[in-house]
């Protein structure tokens, strides 16, 4: 038992007088340490704890075969490329034939603004299980061995903002490599002729 002793007035001002004797007053402190253990208790069963925040990602079955795949027009798709140096390539449809390749960077007015424009352009489209309206826009997403895992979080997020629902994580083509090259290769050229005089 834990016991908190109380000191006795025994002189001064108000003293006790000669003929009365006082016995000293005893706090019993058990109940209130069994009443703070339980309180302890109660708030540690009864909160909430912090749960990790991780991302969903859906991926592709690789038991499908191919052939049973829907088709899409490449008019919906957007493919983007994740480079080196936090740039982005990004273009329309998904084939090796010569798209215009963009270049562009993970900024409000870059990634973001590509998709939502891409977005607005493309429209929406009925979905063939429900007939309901669905945005019509797919964007294939792609890694360089080059780029970094933060740019693929960064895409991911870019994915939430513009609230495009449909999206793939695929892997990088050797045609993908080569109209990437070819944009560097066109933007540095570019940029050599604007320097000189």
């Amino acid at each position: 038992m834990a016991d908190a002793p109380v000191q006795q007035n025994t002189g001064g001002k108000g003293a006790l007088k000669q003929g009365v004797k006082k016995t000293s007053t005893r706090i019993d402190m058990t109940p209130m340490v069994d009443l703070a253990f339980l309180l302890i208790t109660f708030f540690m069963l009864t909160t909430t704890l912090s749960k990790p925040q991780t991302m969903e990602i859906t991926m592709p079955d690789k038991t499908v075969n191919p052939d049973d795949v829907m088709k899409v027009k490449e008019s919906r798709t957007v493919t983007v490329v994740l480079g080196e140096n936090d740039r982005i390539y990004f273009y329309q449809g998904v084939t090796d034939e010569e798209p215009e390749v963009g270049v562009t960077n993970y900024a409000a007015d870059g990634i973001r603004a590509v998709l939502l424009e891409k977005k607005q352009s493309i429209g929406q489209v009925p979905n063939a299980e429900t007939g309901k309206m669905v945005d019509g826009i797919i964007v294939i997403i792609k890694a360089q061995e080059t780029a970094r895992y933060k740019n693929m979080v960064d895409i991911l997020d870019e994915m939430s903002i513009t609230d495009i629902g449909t999206y793939a994580v695929v892997d990088i083509t050797p045609g993908d490599l080569e109209l990437i090259a070819d944009a560097d290769a066109f933007a540095a050229a570019a940029q050599a002729g604007s320097s000189q005089p």
